[in-house]
């Protein structure tokens, strides 16, 4: 497990995401609900290249994502009403089908669209109120 958390600070995000980030932080707050303790957290930041308005960890929390809890703790901490968020997610389990649940607008980013399957996380019945196969596209229907 330390060999897992230890590697963290090597990951690098997905080839649109930071592109995206900046593009998107230009017009909107960004928030970040990651499911990590805030050391793993600052180390993937760093390569992410955007100052985050919030950031709420498990380990701030003391839950980890499908709990409600950290989309509570997040709403109360932001003090934006749910009307005027958007959750933008890859789990449909983890992160989609909470949020959609409090009430707020969600989009998935499918990176699997096209694969058999739900990877590594279990299968639910969520439905986002957009999907998208990746940030650049969210990033161009953002600018619509």
């Amino acid at each position: 497990m330390r060999a897992l958390a230890g590697s963290l600070r090597y990951w690098k995000p997905f080839s649109d995401t930071v592109e995206a980030l900046k593009a998107l932080k230009e017009q909107y707050k960004l928030a970040i609900i990651s499911d990590v303790d805030d050391g793993l957290f600052a180390l993937t930041a760093c390569h992410l290249e955007v100052e985050f308005d919030w950031i709420i960890t498990s380990e701030q929390v003391g839950t980890y994502k499908p709990c409600k809890n950290n989309f509570e703790i997040a709403l109360k901490r932001m003090g934006i009403e749910k009307g005027k968020l958007l959750h933008v997610a890859e789990s449909l389990f983890h992160d989609i089908a909470r949020a959609t649940e409090l009430g707020i607008s969600t989009v998935w980013v499918h990176r699997r669209t096209g694969k058999e399957g739900f990877g590594a996380t279990s299968p639910t019945s969520a439905k986002p109120d957009l999907e998208v196969p990746n940030l650049k596209t969210l990033v161009s229907a953002a600018y619509l």
